[in-house]
């Protein structure tokens, strides 16, 4: 069950204690849970709200209390969206692979592997179903890294499969999400 944040005016991760036996665990432990709030405005009522189904436009914009920038968002071109806004498809893919690269930066740092450059270049499936439905079926991070020190690249693509099952939204996906980094340096 999802309970509101303790102070309305605090945003992003909130993590709070919590005993008690958890699959992933195995055992008793005492869990971190993160709480996490936005706000999702639809800016599409062109007039007539949504009479019909080309009425409204499906732009709208996702924000927080104190971040930088709002994110302009729509639905995908082949659904009537805003090719110049990210769509949820979209969205969803970038934090798949700024999950994984930001525990590989992790990761590295704590084994002392320098990184220099990070760029990935992901890309995922959806099937859309004759309903309407859709559903995706896999995703492939082709994250690219320079590091500082060539004789560390075998350590440094190990970082990257335990990068991969730390990352909680790789955990949390119903398809496959793979990886193919390419390291050099």
């Amino acid at each position: 069950m999802y309970r509101r944040p303790a102070s309305p005016s605090s945003t992003g991760a909130q993590a709070a204690a919590s005993p008690g036996y958890h699959e992933s665990c195995g055992r008793a432990c005492r869990l971190k849970i993160h709480r996490y709030r936005l706000n999702t405005t639809w800016l599409g009522n062109l007039g007539s709200g949504t009479s019909a189904y080309s009425a409204y436009s499906r732009n709208y914009e996702v924000s927080a209390e104190s971040k930088a920038a709002k994110i302009p968002g729509s639905s995908d071109p082949a659904f009537r969206g805003d090719s110049s806004r990210y769509n949820p498809e979209e969205l969803l893919l970038g934090a798949l692979s700024s999950c994984h690269m930001l525990w590989v930066l992790h990761l590295c740092a704590d084994a002392g592997i320098a990184i220099t450059e990070y760029s990935d270049e992901a890309t995922a499936e959806m099937v859309e179903h004759p309903d309407g439905s859709g559903e995706f079926t896999g995703a492939l991070l082709r994250p690219r890294m320079v590091i500082a020190d060539a004789t560390r690249i075998a350590e440094a693509l190990a970082l990257h499969d335990r990068a991969h099952q730390l990352c909680c939204l790789a955990r949390s996906m119903a398809f496959p999400v793979k990886h193919e980094p390419r390291i050099t340096s």
